[in-house]
């Protein structure tokens, strides 16, 4: 059954989502590579200090977390996504595209004038969707793509 995407609620993260927001970022991963090393991500161990001068979004449906995203400044009125994630089970429903969607109008917002990217190459469905939202490929390198998109 599909869900209702009205019951999905787009929200900023807050010091209560910090284990479950980590715990579906790190599935993600574990599950896209097979293999998990917690400690290549230690972002994830205090996610509203990590990311206080960006935006990290939790997608919630009945209190619970089905979706991250957030975004960081760089250089050149630029932001970069990153930590996007959505549960398994909850994948190719527009969850994805709504946390984008938010990023998207905080980048504007804050006076953007580009968003970046990038994801592992050898992931087809990632680098479809991103392609799909608009994000044009800017270069490949060791393994990864790298997207721009202009706003």
């Amino acid at each position: 059954m599909k869900p209702l995407l009205q019951d999905v609620v787009i929200t900023p993260f807050e010091p209560k989502h910090q284990l479950e927001a980590k715990g579906l970022v790190l599935a993600g991963l574990e599950e896209h590579w097979g293999v998990l090393d917690p400690s290549k991500n230690p972002d994830l161990d205090n996610i509203g200090s990590h990311y206080a001068n960006g935006v990290f979004l939790v997608a919630l449906q009945n209190d619970n977390i089905i979706g991250t995203g957030a975004i960081i400044p760089r250089p050149n009125n630029t932001g970069e996504i990153v930590r996007m994630s959505v549960a398994t089970k909850m994948r190719r429903n527009g969850i994805g595209k709504m946390i984008l969607d938010k990023l998207c109008d905080h980048a504007r917002t804050s006076g953007y004038k580009q968003i970046i990217l990038e994801t592992t190459q050898t992931w087809h469905e990632v680098v479809e969707f991103y392609k799909n939202y608009g994000f044009h490929i800017t270069h490949y390198l060791d393994g990864d793509v790298y997207f721009s998109l202009e706003l």
